[in-house]
């Protein structure tokens, strides 16, 4: 059986951090806050998945007031989600994520984001898409404030022997 899932994340942009989407660092001024890599586009991948195969959210199996998750690789988590996923009896079908942002413009680092995400849940690369868009200078984003992501994944049921 197939089922779907939504996932959304945001974090505030601020001066002198790293900023990381889809395992990818960002050439920019500014970087993403929060308690792992704030991986705003990896973060609503995580979400879709858990709440396709109906797995509660990234908070639940990764949160944010624990210490082992400080700091975190966003990348290692979708990992460790692949694993819940499976050992639920799901295995995701694909992915689609579009970034908010309004600069720097993503443009080529599309590409490598999914094949990043692609890899980590062993997935055929066409099978994850991202896209990219502004906040044409509307609310935080488009302020340059925020990151935000949306993402939608498919899993399926696999029978189990």
């Amino acid at each position: 059986m197939n089922r779907v899932g939504i996932g959304t994340d945001r974090h505030r942009l601020v001066f002198g951090k790293p900023l990381i989407l889809g395992g990818v660092k960002v050439e920019s001024p500014k970087g993403a806050t929060g308690h792992s890599d704030a991986d705003t586009l990896t973060h609503a991948i995580i979400d879709a998945l858990l709440g396709a195969a109906g797995l509660g959210d990234i908070g639940h199996h990764f949160p944010d007031n624990d210490p082992k998750w400080k700091g975190a690789d966003s990348l290692v988590l979708l990992g460790k989600t692949l694993e819940i996923l499976k050992n639920a009896g799901y295995e995701p079908v694909n992915i689609d994520a579009s970034v908010h942002l309004e600069e720097p413009k993503l443009g080529r680092l599309k590409t490598e984001m999914s094949s990043k995400i692609a890899d980590t849940l062993k997935l055929p690369r066409h099978n994850v898409n991202v896209k990219a868009k502004t906040g044409e200078g509307m609310d935080s984003v488009g302020k340059g404030d925020a990151v935000e992501a949306v993402a939608v994944a498919m899993v399926v049921t696999v029978a189990t022997h």
